[in-house]
């Protein structure tokens, strides 16, 4: 640990998989929300 210094690891893995997870709940939400509407116009 002495050689460690701040700001200095590579977070772009992280970065990554958090733009994925942040595009998969924006997707899910929207396929969602398209099935409401498709849900309370077929029953309406």
């Amino acid at each position: 640990m002495a050689d460690y210094k701040p700001g200095n690891m590579d977070i772009r893995v992280q970065e990554r998989t958090f733009a994925g997870f942040v595009r998969f709940v924006t997707v899910a939400v929207i396929v969602i929300l398209c099935f409401l509407v498709f849900l309370a116009l077929v029953n309406g």
